[in-house]
């Protein structure tokens, strides 16, 4: 049977003892995507960034190396924020980003409506929001076009080849890197991750 992945008890029982894992991808290899994007807003302005879902990944670390510290970390497990906070401050010896308490797919809920960004990204969180269905990954994505800042998007890593193929999805959806899966056996079949660029659309 699959893991409950879109229930708060499966995780907060995994996080009692994980302390660090990366869905996908390293972090690493993510940020080689998320990078050229970063530059490209930096150039303009600051930027503010949404991690969503950030579990035990120590994605946030790979922002605060590039200068990025307004970023603002969301899972719905508190767990998961300590192990952020942990990973933060044994790596730069303080904790100097945020990390808040709320739901992916209840945002508004969990964020200052007015609270705005100029990036958005989810190292898989979509895939475990997607186990509760079309309508969950929906209002995850509504939650986000309404913290978008002007000219904003949102980067997203997904092992599914069609995650955002959903009717009434306010974004444009384009891939814009695959990301080769772990191979048991080199006769194996080339099974890629997908990572998707999602800008607001005009609907």
């Amino acid at each position: 049977m699959p893991a409950d992945f879109e229930k708060q008890s499966y995780w907060h029982e995994r996080f009692a003892s994980e302390t660090s894992f990366e869905w996908l991808a390293s972090s690493q290899s993510f940020m080689s995507i998320i990078e050229p994007y970063l530059q490209a807003i930096c150039r303009e302005r600051p930027a503010s960034i949404l991690q969503l879902g950030s579990g035990t990944s120590d994605l946030q670390n790979y922002f605060r190396r590039k200068g990025c510290l307004d970023v603002t970390n969301v899972d719905y497990e508190p767990l998961a924020l300590e192990r952020g906070r942990q990973l933060e401050k044994a790596a730069f010896g303080d904790v100097r980003m945020k990390y808040v308490v709320a739901d992916v797919t209840q945002l508004d809920n969990g964020l200052p409506r007015d609270c705005k960004f100029n990036l958005v990204v989810d190292k898989s969180t979509v895939d475990a929001v997607s186990c509760a269905g079309e309508t969950a990954l929906l209002r995850m994505a509504t939650g986000v076009r309404n913290h978008l800042a002007d000219g904003g998007f949102w980067i997203s890593l997904s092992y599914s080849s069609a995650r955002f193929a959903l009717e009434q999805l306010p974004f444009d959806v384009e891939v814009v890197a695959k990301i080769p899966t772990p191979k048991l056996k080199a006769s194996d079949p080339d099974v890629y991750y997908s990572c998707y660029l999602l800008r607001p659309n005009m609907n």
